[in-house]
Protein backbone atom coordinates (compact mmCIF):
# COMPACT_ATOMS: atom_id res chain seq x y z
CA UNK A 1 0.00 0.00 0.00
CA UNK A 2 1.22 3.49 -0.87
CA UNK A 3 2.21 5.79 1.97
CA UNK A 4 1.77 9.57 1.90
CA UNK A 5 2.89 12.25 4.36
CA UNK A 6 1.44 15.74 4.11
CA UNK A 7 3.06 18.65 5.93
CA UNK A 8 0.73 21.04 7.77
CA UNK A 9 1.99 24.49 8.78
CA UNK A 10 0.01 27.29 10.37
CA UNK A 11 -2.00 29.02 7.65
CA UNK A 12 -2.28 26.13 5.17
CA UNK A 13 -5.11 26.25 2.62
CA UNK A 14 -7.90 24.06 3.99
CA UNK A 15 -9.04 22.31 0.83
CA UNK A 16 -5.54 21.85 -0.57
CA UNK A 17 -4.73 19.66 2.42
CA UNK A 18 -8.06 17.99 3.15
CA UNK A 19 -9.29 17.08 -0.34
CA UNK A 20 -6.20 14.97 -1.16
CA UNK A 21 -6.47 13.34 2.28
CA UNK A 22 -10.13 12.48 1.68
CA UNK A 23 -9.61 11.16 -1.85
CA UNK A 24 -6.60 9.04 -0.99
CA UNK A 25 -8.07 7.55 2.17
CA UNK A 26 -11.18 6.58 0.18
CA UNK A 27 -8.82 4.59 -2.06
CA UNK A 28 -7.10 2.89 0.89
CA UNK A 29 -3.86 4.85 0.66
CA UNK A 30 -2.09 5.27 4.00
CA UNK A 31 -2.13 9.04 4.42
CA UNK A 32 -0.56 10.79 7.42
CA UNK A 33 -0.77 14.48 8.23
CA UNK A 34 2.35 15.90 9.84
CA UNK A 35 2.27 19.09 11.88
CA UNK A 36 5.40 21.22 11.59
CA UNK A 37 4.27 23.52 14.42
CA UNK A 38 5.39 21.37 17.37
CA UNK A 39 1.74 20.78 18.29
CA UNK A 40 -0.80 18.33 16.88
CA UNK A 41 -3.30 21.16 16.43
CA UNK A 42 -2.68 23.28 13.34
CA UNK A 43 -4.74 26.31 12.33
CA UNK A 44 -5.67 26.66 8.66
CA UNK A 45 -5.66 29.85 6.61
CA UNK A 46 -9.36 30.20 7.44
CA UNK A 47 -9.09 29.69 11.19
CA UNK A 48 -10.12 26.03 11.36
CA UNK A 49 -8.11 23.96 13.83
CA UNK A 50 -7.12 20.54 12.49
CA UNK A 51 -5.53 17.78 14.54
CA UNK A 52 -2.62 16.24 12.65
CA UNK A 53 -1.75 12.56 12.89
CA UNK A 54 1.76 13.31 14.16
CA UNK A 55 4.27 16.06 14.75
CA UNK A 56 7.27 16.45 12.49
CA UNK A 57 9.79 15.51 15.17
CA UNK A 58 8.17 12.06 15.59
CA UNK A 59 8.01 11.19 11.89
CA UNK A 60 10.27 9.01 9.76
CA UNK A 61 9.77 9.68 6.05
CA UNK A 62 12.04 6.91 4.75
CA UNK A 63 8.99 4.81 3.79
CA UNK A 64 7.18 7.67 2.00
CA UNK A 65 5.97 7.15 -1.53
CA UNK A 66 4.82 10.77 -1.64
CA UNK A 67 5.49 13.94 0.37
CA UNK A 68 2.87 16.67 -0.06
CA UNK A 69 3.00 20.41 0.57
CA UNK A 70 -0.33 22.25 0.61
CA UNK A 71 -0.29 25.95 -0.21
CA UNK A 72 -2.08 28.87 1.36
CA UNK A 73 -0.59 31.80 3.17
CA UNK A 74 1.18 31.97 5.45
CA UNK A 75 1.24 28.14 5.30
CA UNK A 76 3.52 27.89 2.28
CA UNK A 77 5.99 30.45 3.66
CA UNK A 78 5.96 28.60 6.99
CA UNK A 79 6.83 25.37 5.16
CA UNK A 80 9.56 27.24 3.27
CA UNK A 81 11.01 28.43 6.59
CA UNK A 82 11.10 24.90 8.09
CA UNK A 83 14.57 23.37 7.61
CA UNK A 84 13.31 19.86 8.40
CA UNK A 85 10.63 19.97 5.71
CA UNK A 86 13.16 21.16 3.15
CA UNK A 87 15.61 18.41 4.14
CA UNK A 88 12.89 15.74 3.90
CA UNK A 89 11.82 16.99 0.45
CA UNK A 90 15.41 17.03 -0.85
CA UNK A 91 15.99 13.47 0.43
CA UNK A 92 12.68 12.27 -1.05
CA UNK A 93 13.59 13.75 -4.42
CA UNK A 94 17.11 12.25 -4.28
CA UNK A 95 15.50 8.80 -3.83
CA UNK A 96 13.42 9.45 -6.95
CA UNK A 97 10.22 9.31 -4.91
CA UNK A 98 7.21 11.54 -5.47
CA UNK A 99 6.97 15.12 -4.22
CA UNK A 100 3.88 17.31 -4.71
CA UNK A 101 3.15 20.96 -3.96
CA UNK A 102 0.16 23.15 -4.79
CA UNK A 103 -0.70 26.85 -4.91
CA UNK A 104 2.09 28.87 -3.25
CA UNK A 105 3.95 25.78 -1.96
CA UNK A 106 5.88 25.05 -5.20
CA UNK A 107 8.07 27.98 -4.11
CA UNK A 108 9.64 25.56 -1.61
CA UNK A 109 10.62 23.23 -4.46
CA UNK A 110 11.83 26.14 -6.59
CA UNK A 111 13.98 27.51 -3.78
CA UNK A 112 15.57 24.08 -3.36
CA UNK A 113 16.46 23.93 -7.06
CA UNK A 114 14.21 20.89 -7.61
CA UNK A 115 12.30 22.51 -10.48
CA UNK A 116 15.29 23.42 -12.68
CA UNK A 117 14.59 22.14 -16.17
CA UNK A 118 11.14 20.87 -15.19
CA UNK A 119 7.62 21.94 -16.08
CA UNK A 120 5.65 23.28 -13.09
CA UNK A 121 2.61 25.30 -12.13
CA UNK A 122 1.60 27.34 -9.09
CA UNK A 123 -0.75 30.08 -7.97
CA UNK A 124 -0.39 33.01 -10.41
CA UNK A 125 2.13 35.49 -9.10
CA UNK A 126 4.30 32.81 -7.45
CA UNK A 127 5.91 31.67 -10.70
CA UNK A 128 8.83 34.00 -9.89
CA UNK A 129 9.80 31.49 -7.17
CA UNK A 130 9.93 28.50 -9.54
CA UNK A 131 13.66 28.89 -10.20
CA UNK A 132 14.60 27.35 -13.54
CA UNK A 133 11.16 25.87 -14.23
CA UNK A 134 9.03 26.13 -17.34
CA UNK A 135 5.84 27.67 -15.88
CA UNK A 136 2.79 25.94 -17.42
CA UNK A 137 -0.18 27.75 -15.82
CA UNK A 138 -1.98 24.36 -15.93
CA UNK A 139 -4.30 23.12 -13.19
CA UNK A 140 -1.91 20.24 -12.52
CA UNK A 141 1.53 19.57 -13.98
CA UNK A 142 3.50 16.34 -13.66
CA UNK A 143 7.17 16.23 -14.59
CA UNK A 144 8.93 13.07 -13.48
CA UNK A 145 8.52 12.55 -9.75
CA UNK A 146 7.29 16.11 -9.13
CA UNK A 147 3.65 17.16 -9.33
CA UNK A 148 2.51 20.75 -8.90
CA UNK A 149 -0.97 22.25 -8.71
CA UNK A 150 -2.21 25.73 -9.50
CA UNK A 151 -4.42 26.57 -6.53
CA UNK A 152 -7.56 25.75 -4.57
CA UNK A 153 -9.77 25.04 -7.60
CA UNK A 154 -7.13 22.66 -8.96
CA UNK A 155 -7.16 20.50 -5.84
CA UNK A 156 -9.48 17.81 -7.23
CA UNK A 157 -7.58 17.13 -10.48
CA UNK A 158 -4.30 17.40 -8.55
CA UNK A 159 -5.43 14.82 -5.99
CA UNK A 160 -6.80 12.39 -8.61
CA UNK A 161 -3.58 12.70 -10.64
CA UNK A 162 -1.53 11.82 -7.58
CA UNK A 163 -3.85 8.96 -6.65
CA UNK A 164 -3.52 7.47 -10.15
CA UNK A 165 0.27 7.66 -9.88
CA UNK A 166 0.25 5.97 -6.46
CA UNK A 167 -2.25 3.26 -7.39
CA UNK A 168 -3.57 3.07 -10.95
CA UNK A 169 -5.93 4.92 -13.27
CA UNK A 170 -8.79 2.49 -12.58
CA UNK A 171 -8.65 3.15 -8.83
CA UNK A 172 -8.49 6.92 -9.32
CA UNK A 173 -11.36 6.83 -11.82
CA UNK A 174 -13.43 4.70 -9.44
CA UNK A 175 -13.01 7.17 -6.58
CA UNK A 176 -13.66 10.11 -8.93
CA UNK A 177 -16.83 8.50 -10.22
CA UNK A 178 -18.07 7.72 -6.70
CA UNK A 179 -17.50 11.34 -5.70
CA UNK A 180 -19.35 12.57 -8.81
CA UNK A 181 -16.20 14.24 -10.13
CA UNK A 182 -16.26 12.38 -13.45
CA UNK A 183 -19.87 13.46 -13.92
CA UNK A 184 -18.93 17.06 -13.17
CA UNK A 185 -16.19 17.04 -15.78
CA UNK A 186 -18.59 15.84 -18.51
CA UNK A 187 -20.67 19.04 -18.32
Amino acid sequence: MAKVYEFLATGFEDIEALIPLDIMRRAGVEFKTVSVTGSLLVETAHGVKIQADMIFEEADFSDADLLMLPGGLPGATNLNDHAGVKKAVVEQNARGKMVAAICAAPMVLGGLGLLKGKRATCYPGFEKYLEGADYTHELCTVDGNITTGEGPAATLPYAYTLLAALTDRQTADGVAEGMMYKHLMLK
